[in-house]
């Protein structure tokens, strides 16, 4: 399975590839505008992760202020018929 044979041999020969200066121009402004772009992603990944923390840190809130208002209240704790007076 590991046998070289099996692989296709390529041979670019005795010299390396030459590119233009037109072609490494444009790899660099490539590059350049990638670089960009990335960056302004990670903004807006920034900017989305502090909205998802500020939305459930309001949702966190009111469900806490929620259940403490809740606890507070004591209308239902005097649910027991109140006792009936002897004539």
């Amino acid at each position: 399975m590991g046998d070289s044979s099996f692989k296709p041999k390529i041979s670019t020969g005795n010299q390396d590839p030459v590119l233009k200066k037109a072609e490494l121009d444009y790899m660099k402004l490539i590059e350049q505008k990638n670089l960009e772009r990335v960056a302004k992603l990670q903004q807006i990944n920034r900017r989305n992760r502090f909205t998802g923390f500020a939305i459930g840190a309001g949702v966190f809130s009111i469900y806490l202020y929620s259940i403490f208002a809740v606890k507070q209240e004591t209308f239902l704790d005097d649910f027991n018929e109140p006792a009936k007076v002897q004539q």
